[in-house]
């Protein structure tokens, strides 16, 4: 336990997941007003749209009013998702957002095809174009991600030398553009991830790379999200990806139970008792949550909103 952190990064990325895979229609001011509210509880860094085909996730074809419409405040970096050059150049053309590139790969060439119809060469390739679209824009690019590091749907377990493989292929890119990855991001996009393999592929990674910042970005398809969320902080990540009340899931990942991210309220409680400080105000966080739940008009997975901090339970103890 020598190696927690004494403050973990989050990226809330509930709006943006949580949007693209609702089925029913929910209004461009409804989006914005959960972008608001999320604002407000301490957040630094708010995932707030999917600049994507809207043919194929038609809950943001309306990506653009809503980066128009949220109120931004200081201190906090609003971000969103492209999968290729136009979303990149839509983002940027919103003036209103803090883009960052990422030099993205995904360890199953099966859902790389689904999820952005590139096979393996092809998506290598579509990274070095789309660093050099950073490079014309002025765009720092600091992080490496991969997709579907632990496991997929299509393909089965991910091993480790796969995605020491990728990041290998990633920094490689990095030095031939003269860049400098600070963060590699792992995603178990499809929730196949245990604790026990999130120890190793970090260990892994970390005997290859010591210097390299980890990040990890999980879903909770399984019921295993906080579980892997500990055992990444055991291992010394401090960066993670999670969604405000549970919300999301990945429409191209051939589970119809696609759970969303993390979820946000849960791990800022499971942080704040293990004395780890976020930032976030769990109060306004949970009352997001119960928003966010009220706009998608259905119960959402999120625990922490139901059962409440334990601080005015202790209190009445006193």
């Amino acid at each position: 336990m020598s190696d927690l952190p004494k403050f973990v990064h989050i990226n809330e990325e509930g709006p943006r997941e949580g949007f693209q895979f609702e089925k029913g229609a929910i209004s461009t001011a409804r989006k914005i007003e959960l972008i608001d509210a999320l604002s407000a509880t301490g957040l630094r860094t708010i995932q707030v749209a999917s600049f994507v085909n809207p043919k194929n996730v038609p809950g943001w074809a309306d990506a653009e009013a809503v980066v128009a419409g949220f109120e931004r405040k200081p201190g906090v970096r609003y971000t969103a998702l492209w999968l290729n050059a136009k979303g990149f150049e839509r983002a940027a053309a919103t003036q209103r957002l803090d883009i960052t590139g990422s030099i993205t790969l995904t360890a199953s060439a099966t859902f790389l095809k689904r999820n952005q119809n590139r096979n393996l060469a092809q998506n290598l390739e579509a990274q070095r174009e789309i660093i050099d679209l950073y490079r014309q824009h002025g765009t720092p690019i600091e992080r490496g991600a991969i997709m579907a590091a632990f496991g997929c749907n299509f393909e089965g377990d991910i091993k480790i030398a796969t995605v020491l493989a990728l990041i290998e292929d990633i920094l490689a890119l990095a030095a031939e553009h003269k860049l400098d990855i600070k963060v590699m991001s792992l995603a178990d996009t499809m929730a196949w991830a245990t604790p026990l393999s999130i120890k190793r592929m970090i260990g892994a990674v970390r005997e290859r790379h010591p210097d390299l910042r980890l990040a990890l970005h999980l879903h909770d398809t399984r019921g295993m999200g906080i579980a892997n969320a500990l055992a990444g902080l055991e291992m010394g990540v401090d960066i993670f990806d999670a969604a405000v009340a549970g919300l999301g899931g990945c429409p191209f990942a051939a589970h119809k139970g696609a759970a969303g991210n993390v979820c946000t309220e849960d791990l800022v409680f499971m942080l704040q008792e293990m004395g780890i400080e976020t930032g976030v105000d769990l109060e306004k966080l949970i009352a997001a949550a119960e928003l966010a739940e009220d706009i998608v008009g259905h119960p959402l997975p999120g625990s922490v909103k139901v059962g409440g901090p334990l601080d005015k339970m202790r209190a009445a103890h006193r």
